[in-house]
């Protein structure tokens, strides 16, 4: 289970994890960038759970562990489970490793190539978290019968990428 009790424990859980991860079935293999690290972003507690961004050299993951006092939704193979975000749903992934226990992942990035360095990763996977915690601004529809739609996964990231 994720230690509890701040934001730093289940990111620092979840990194020793992907580091062992790094640098055992990981290493060596193409799509593993050499100039980024694991790294997740000190998570925040959203809805009973804690939420961060993980940054490996060869993904980039929203990740849901559970809280100790929140609740729990256990996943099993390859479910997928939908969050309604403010930004709009999105659609989750368990997974489970000794250092943290089960834990949740949505897809930011599967490959890494587009970033130079660690600092530009982690500015989009920051900017990537607030937009996700952020409601969409509400558009002006362009006829009085059309509805606005969600933002696409593309939009999304998008945005999230322009303010870093």
């Amino acid at each position: 289970m994720v230690p509890g009790g701040d934001n730093v424990a289940p990111a620092r859980a979840l990194e020793a994890a992907f580091r062992r991860i790094a640098h055992g079935p990981m290493a060596g293999l193409a799509v593993h960038h050499p100039r980024l690290r694991v790294e997740a972003l000190d998570a925040r507690l959203w809805s009973g759970r804690w939420l961060t961004v993980l940054i490996t050299p060869w993904c980039m993951n929203l990740v849901l562990l559970p809280a100790t006092a929140g609740p729990w939704c256990a996943g099993s193979g390859q479910e997928r489970l939908f969050y309604k975000f403010p930004a709009g749903d999105f659609a989750f992934l368990s997974g489970a490793e000794a250092e943290v226990g089960e834990y949740q992942s949505c897809s930011l990035f599967s490959t890494m190539g587009e970033f130079p360095d660690q600092e530009s990763a982690r500015a989009t996977a920051v900017a990537a978290l607030d937009a996700l915690l952020r409601p969409p601004a509400a558009a002006q529809p362009a006829c009085a019968t059309r509805e606005p739609s969600q933002p696409s996964r593309r939009a999304f990231l998008s945005a999230g990428m322009a303010k870093g």
